[in-house]
């Protein structure tokens, strides 16, 4: 499956400062062809790739006060291997454990009752099932800082709480859980996609609550425990913000998504 990927950043600095940014495909894939490009005052900055977990890149760059532009594309088949995501004994402890928006410790007594019992695909159906009815798609309706406990409590969110609510019930039950950005063809409206992925029978599979993209169309970019590990952008310095952004995702092919199938990232 051919998929071309495209994000631009508009940002205004207040200041001196360092950029983070999280847009590019994750190590793995092997794009056709690939781009990344940072202009302030119309001159191009020089920047720099830092590693991170699972085969994220971080492009880091300094910028001084001012509108700055940033502009990313490439196009991306499959993955070169499912060893590049990177999968280790570690992970099972990493991502059983509560963390900043996936309070699974709050949350084990609902999980218990709820799910309680059941295993690999049913349990990961189940989830998935019973958050996106809980929960409504509402864009704007939650905040920044809103972990999975107040996703439940409000019964409202975008997709980075959906996928933060899935992550937090399945740690509970010791499934070790985690959040993926991706880039997601067949999504409306168009933007950054988060979704939460499980380990079962030492494969990490998809789960997305929202059912707004179909799962084998994504093309991963950050991976971490929740969305503290996951955003595009990431500053140190002065103030930036952020003026406006533009995603695309497209797909030569849109495949169907059953919510019971088994997917993972390719």
């Amino acid at each position: 499956m051919r998929r071309d990927v495209s994000a631009r950043l508009e940002l205004r600095a207040d200041g001196p400062a360092q950029l983070a940014v999280a847009v590019a495909v994750a190590a793995g894939y092997r794009p056709q062809r690939e781009t990344f490009d940072v202009v302030q005052d119309g001159r191009p900055l020089v920047w720099k790739v830092v590693p991170d977990l699972h085969g994220t890149r971080l492009h880091v760059v300094d910028v001084s006060q001012g509108p700055v532009e940033v502009e990313y594309s490439a196009t991306v088949d499959e993955l070169e291997s499912v060893a590049a995501v990177g999968e280790d004994e570690v992970d099972v402890l990493r991502y059983v454990r509560p963390s900043r928006y996936c309070e699974s410790d709050v949350l084990l007594p609902t999980a218990v009752a709820e799910f309680g019992g059941l295993h690999g695909v049913q349990l990961l159906s189940a989830v998935s099932s019973w958050v996106g009815v809980k929960v409504s798609y509402i864009p704007g309706s939650s905040a920044p800082t809103d972990g999975a406990v107040r996703t439940l409590l409000s019964r409202s969110g975008v997709c980075r709480d959906y996928a933060h609510l899935v992550v937090a019930l399945l740690r509970a039950l010791d499934v070790p859980a985690r959040v993926v950005s991706v880039y997601a063809p067949g999504w409306q409206p168009m933007d950054f996609h988060a979704v939460a992925e499980a380990q079962v029978d030492g494969r990490w599979r998809v789960v997305d609550a929202t059912t707004l993209a179909p799962r084998a169309s994504l093309v991963r970019i950050a991976t971490g425990r929740d969305a503290a590990d996951t955003a595009f952008l990431s500053t140190r310095g002065a103030p930036v913000q952020l003026v406006d952004l533009e995603v695309v995702a497209v797909a030569d092919t849109l495949p169907g998504d059953d919510p019971d199938d088994l997917v993972s990232i390719h």
